[in-house]
């Protein structure tokens, strides 16, 4: 498997120009060869391979006048962001297709020089690792890098990032083996939430931190600041860099706590469920500032790398599932609830419930009903189910074996 292993360096006044210049001669390239193929397409409908593209683009376009300063930086680099190009287009037919899952990707758009993060990529053939620690950039140098951990493989390829605050990264990608953990028993279900972070089944919370309500105040007079600054002023760039940093503090604890709370989970469980939400949905809301913050998407994303790394399981069930609405003991949907109902008893056992240590108990047993009922393939004959399983979810038992259904093993089947 592929990983990313992200470090701070420091390069120096003279670097950061080439950097500079090498992160527009990059953004330079790209719209070129964007506004050619858009041209073909209008055209004659044709695509231009990557190739040609490449020699239109920088080689024949060094030769001219108005792009002669190509030949200052990496051609490396250049071919990375035609290679980006590609990628997006493949990503837009894939997505109109329906070959690519999730939101539907755009069009390619032309990249702007006020960005304010850049990044680009050398490929073997651009970077080399030195003896001394040093990373090695094509035309730029050896640049300084604050290792705080040894690569498990040699690169094959290298990031160079400008964040809004002036911070420079080489993100690294190096293939590593999945690594191993003793296995467990246990398994838990989670209920996410604003007021407490998540609620555990087995009776464990996890407070909300709220990173950006904390730090709400010293943003707000770092804003105040910048809006009282001279439009192209050097104040004004000092000001936006004070708002960027600040933001940056907030971005980086929240992304901490997501990869600590992440790993934890994995450790002490053999498989974790959770909800599917609708996060897009719930941040047009009047508790968007609040759902921003909670950061539920990366929550999920981070949890489920982790558990595709250590041979964990990650279980998502539907967002439709009245988690909140039926009682785990007797499995009766007991009807919908105002939020500000927090405990409520089950009118036909009787059980009294905490409303998301309920949700958390319904979470588990269902996504442990559907990865019983998951071996990759419809579960009736003739069914065709719009949700394929995932790899990590195929095999989970054997094909001779009848699927079983939630009655046969006591599990309520959602």
């Amino acid at each position: 498997m592929y990983l990313r292993y992200s470090f701070r360096i420091e390069p120096t006044p003279s670097q950061r120009v080439a950097l500079a210049r090498t992160f527009g001669c990059a953004r330079v390239v790209y719209n070129d060869a964007l506004a050619v193929r858009k041209a073909a397409y209008q055209a004659d409908k044709s695509r231009i391979p990557v190739g040609a593209l490449a020699k239109r683009v920088i080689t024949e376009a060094k030769r001219t006048p108005e792009r002669a300063w190509l030949a200052g930086v990496s051609v490396d680099a250049l071919q990375s962001s035609l290679r980006d190009l590609d990628t997006a287009y493949s990503n837009f037919f894939a997505s109109v297709t329906g070959k690519r899952r999730g939101r539907r990707v755009g069009l390619p758009r032309f990249k702007s020089k006020k960005d304010n993060r850049h990044a680009v990529r050398f490929s073997r053939n651009g970077f080399r690792l030195r003896g001394n620690g040093r990373l090695n950039l094509a035309k730029i140098g050896d640049v300084r890098v604050r290792w705080s951990r040894p690569l498990p493989s040699a690169p094959s390829s290298v990031t160079v990032v400008k964040d809004p605050c002036g911070r420079y990264f080489a993100s690294f990608v190096v293939e590593t083996e999945p690594g191993t953990m003793p296995s467990c028993e246990s398994e838990v279900g989670i209920d996410l939430g604003l007021t407490t972070y998540a609620v555990l089944s087995d009776g464990r919370t996890i407070d909300n931190p709220r990173f950006l309500r904390r730090a709400e105040r010293r943003l707000r007079k770092a804003q105040q600041t910048l809006s009282r600054k001279a439009k192209g002023s050097k104040n004004r760039a000092k000001a936006r860099i004070k708002v960027a940093r600040a933001h940056a503090r907030v971005a980086d604890a929240r992304r901490d706590w997501c990869h600590q709370t992440a790993s934890r989970l994995v450790r002490d469980n053999q498989a974790v469920y959770l909800e599917d939400l609708a996060v897009s949905g719930l941040a047009r809301t009047r508790m968007a500032k609040s759902v921003h913050d909670a950061a539920w998407g990366t929550f999920r994303r981070v949890l489920e790398e982790k558990a595709a790394r250590y041979g964990r399981h990650v279980g998502v069930v539907s967002r439709w599932l009245p988690s909140s609405q039926t009682c785990h003991v007797c499995w009766v949907v007991d009807g919908r609830k105002p939020l500000h109902v927090r405990t409520w008893r089950c009118g036909s056992c009787g059980t009294e419930h905490d409303r998301d240590l309920n949700a958390s108990r319904v979470i588990l047993a269902a996504g442990q009903a559907e990865r019983l009922n998951a071996p990759g393939g419809p579960v009736s004959p003739g069914v065709e189910i719009p949700y394929q399983a995932r790899p990590d979810e195929r095999g989970t038992q054997p094909k001779a074996k009848p699927a079983t259904t939630g009655s046969q093993t006591g599990i309520p089947a959602f």
